[in-house]
């Protein structure tokens, strides 16, 4: 029997992912940041993402203390991380942390984590890496129920509640989605169960991501999960033409992959960050308006619900980021429909 004919997918939504990197000739108070956030928010972004990192030189701006201030300048884009590194919390600090930031912004928090990597990150919150699953079950078990409960008693392994609850709760009902970052399968399976979207690596090549992206639809969700939305990251660029997209950002990416290679040391994809330009424009969205577009359409056929693009690695100007999120914005969001 003859099936009928699929309607196409929704053309992925957009997030941008802002650069928290610190030195000191950077301008005060997140202005870059903001500067960005606010574009974006013009020009149609879904969301604006921030990653966390410490124990990191010349400097890093904290993940949570910047969401709040970006929600402050901004009015509907949507905050979200990706990702927070859930073991080194505690889950009562981290959901009442978050629940404050979704009331702030007027309901517009997406909470994203990780597992993590580094050991010294872990060693500087006195936690241990072999901890880090155990702890990141217990701990998003904790944040969802004192989302969405009256009192949470809990005896856990690092934690013990009795009649805990938040006030105020977060503003969405009933609660922020929650996304989830990581490349085997047992993080697909965890993903699933716990959370509500999972976020690729942006070294995830576009061979891998079909089955991956496969794997985890296939997982059963769990009880207090909002359904499954696929969030992929990518590296994202787009100028007049692709050979001027990639003279300025070729460079600043570069560096940033060099010092991936010592940061993830200890973690499986440590290698990717070694590749040729060619290997990382074909896991990218980088390019002229037409192969953006065209890049963005591929990601959403395949699956995606989202694609979050990086567009300043350190070393690229204000000047040119603002120039690849107005170009995605005013020329690329159009071209793809909706």
């Amino acid at each position: 029997m003859t099936q009928p004919p699929q309607p196409p997918r929704r053309a992925p939504r957009l997030g941008l992912y802002l650069n928290l990197y610190a030195d000191p000739a950077d301008r005060p108070r997140l202005a870059d940041a903001v500067e960005q956030a606010r574009l974006a928010e013009e020009a149609g972004f879904d969301w604006v993402v921030l990653g966390e990192r410490h124990l990191h030189r010349p400097g890093y701006h904290e993940a949570l203390t910047s969401l709040t201030y970006l929600a402050a300048h901004t009015d509907r884009v949507g905050l979200a991380t990706a990702g927070l590194l859930a073991p080194v919390y505690h889950p009562v600090w981290l959901a009442e942390t978050l629940a404050h930031i979704d009331v702030l912004s007027g309901g517009r928090l997406t909470a994203g984590f990780v597992l993590g990597y580094r050991p010294e990150e872990f060693t500087l919150y006195g936690t241990e890496p072999r901890e880090r699953v155990p702890r990141f079950e217990e701990g998003l078990e904790l944040l969802t129920r004192l989302w969405t409960e009256d009192e949470v008693s809990h005896r856990g392994r690092w934690t013990s509640l009795e009649g805990a609850f938040l006030s105020p709760r977060p503003l969405q009902s009933p609660r922020p989605r929650i996304w989830n970052g990581g490349r085997v399968s047992a993080v697909l399976e965890r993903t699933a169960r716990l959370c509500d979207g999972w976020t690729t690596s942006f070294n995830e090549t576009d061979a891998e991501l079909p089955a991956k992206i496969a794997e985890y639809l296939s997982y059963p969700v769990g009880p207090a999960s909002l359904g499954k939305e696929v969030i992929v990251c990518r590296e994202g660029f787009a100028a007049a033409r692709s050979q001027q997209a990639r003279a300025t950002l070729e460079l600043p990416l570069r560096k940033l992959y060099d010092a991936y290679g010592t940061w993830k040391r200890t973690s499986m994809d440590a290698g990717r960050y070694a590749q040729e330009w060619d290997d990382i424009e074909a896991r990218s969205v980088v390019g002229s308006v037409q192969r953006c577009t065209e890049r963005l359409a591929a990601y959403g056929e395949m699956g995606a619900d989202g694609v979050i693009l990086r567009v300043q690695p350190p070393g690229l100007s204000q000047r040119d980021a603002l120039a690849a999120i107005e170009t995605f914005g005013t020329r690329v969001l159009p071209g793809l429909g909706g």
